[in-house]
């Protein structure tokens, strides 16, 4: 449980949720690209504020569902290797 306390604020925190992105020290920001919620925060924030529509928001889309397929091959490898 502690563990998965530190990984959800860590994420949460570097998501840009709480603290702007671009505020935060470029080498940050470089490790925000892992998170799926820095795509998913960016997303809500444009369609609630701005109103605008998937074709301004299709790349941050795009960049959920490599990291969603990713997570899903990486899954379905470890999972063969356990049944094996």
């Amino acid at each position: 449980m502690v563990l998965t306390f530190f990984f959800v604020t860590t994420i949460v925190l570097l998501g840009g949720v709480i603290f702007p992105i671009e505020n935060m020290p470029k080498p940050i920001q470089m490790l925000t690209y892992v998170f799926p919620l820095r795509y998913f925060t960016v997303i809500v924030r444009a369609i609630f504020l701005k109103g605008v529509g998937i074709e301004v928001l299709w790349d941050e889309g795009l960049c959920l569902l490599a990291i969603g397929l990713g997570t899903l091959v990486l899954s379905l490898i470890r999972f063969k290797k356990k049944i094996s």
